[in-house]
């Protein structure tokens, strides 16, 4: 039987809804020697900033029950490099490339997406759960007025399909997605990683030097696939599903729940190979339920 995984998101159409989530895959060389990536739909690249960042000094990465926390810190080479260096190699790929955008301040924030817009890239993914320096360290995402802000000045600035990526640690996910969808968001991505921390109690102090990090992994999938699950109910644009999805079930369900794409983040940390195998996983259930196309089962619950 064959099974059709197209899919489309507003008007870019993948081949399967399989992508590389940001952040864990880098600019997809290393996995390209692993695997055949261009099997997958997708990329979604290292979150870049306008300039250049080293991250954060002291630990970043910590492993927790069922997941991991990470302090990185956004450490990119900035965007101008990113075209220099990295573009080409992501160009030549039979994926979409989406292109994950941060930035302190909506300066910051518009000049990036200016300056990729001029490129040959398929789609812009607004990472809106940075820190936003002159709200005193709130995230752009958190609240519906910076929220609404952002999205209605990139929207002016560019004309590449425009996903905005929420947090989890929103005031009210489901408003703020409606209101990415007032300002003209071409789709929804979700979620972020979760506020948390450890403590290292040999040492008495908290294990990050930012005391908060992001919770991502298993651990999160109930939580986030419900998130994912009132969004897609709440807006007519389509969305982008990820949170703590480590094999073709989880993948599954976030279809179910409404996700026209999914996103594989720290699964990725786990088992290199995790998007072949949710992806051919994915074939298997389909051509066993007699399912011929993904439309079939979007949204059902």
């Amino acid at each position: 039987m064959m099974c059709n995984l197209k899919v489309k998101f507003k008007d870019v159409e993948f081949k399967n809804p399989i992508i590389m989530a940001s952040g864990t895959f880098g600019f997809g060389r290393e996995y390209s020697e692993i695997y055949d990536i261009e099997k997958l739909g997708g990329i979604c690249t290292k979150g870049l900033t306008l300039n250049k960042r080293e991250g954060n000094d002291g630990i970043r990465i910590w492993e927790t029950p069922s997941g991991i926390l990470n302090s990185v810190g956004l450490q990119n080479p900035g965007v101008r490099e990113f075209i220099e260096s990295e573009l080409d190699f992501l160009r030549k790929l039979d994926l979409i490339t989406i292109v994950n955008i941060g930035g302190a301040t909506l300066d910051e924030y518009i000049e990036a997406v200016s300056i990729v817009s001029n490129e040959d890239v398929d789609m812009i993914e607004l990472n809106i759960s940075c820190p936003n320096v002159k709200e005193g360290g709130m995230a752009f995402g958190i609240k519906e007025e910076s929220a609404r802000k952002i999205v209605r000045e990139i929207r002016k600035v560019t004309k590449l399909p425009l996903v905005v990526k929420l947090s989890p640690n929103a005031e009210d996910i489901v408003r703020i997605a409606k209101v990415c969808e007032e300002e003209g968001a071409d789709g929804i991505s979700l979620v972020n990683t979760f506020n948390a921390m450890a403590i290292d109690i040999r040492k008495k102090r908290a294990v990050f030097k930012n005391i908060y990090a992001g919770l991502s992994g298993p651990a999160i999938k109930p939580i986030a696939l419900r998130m994912v699950h009132e969004v897609c109910k709440n807006v007519s644009i389509p969305v982008m599903g990820m949170g703590g999805i480590t094999d073709w079930k989880d993948a599954i369900e976030f279809i179910m729940a409404g996700a026209t794409c999914i996103q594989i983040g720290t699964a990725n940390f786990i088992n290199p190979r995790a998007g072949l195998e949710i992806l051919e996983g994915i074939k298997r259930f389909m051509a066993e339920e007699k399912i011929e196309s993904i439309e079939e089962i979007r949204g059902i619950v």
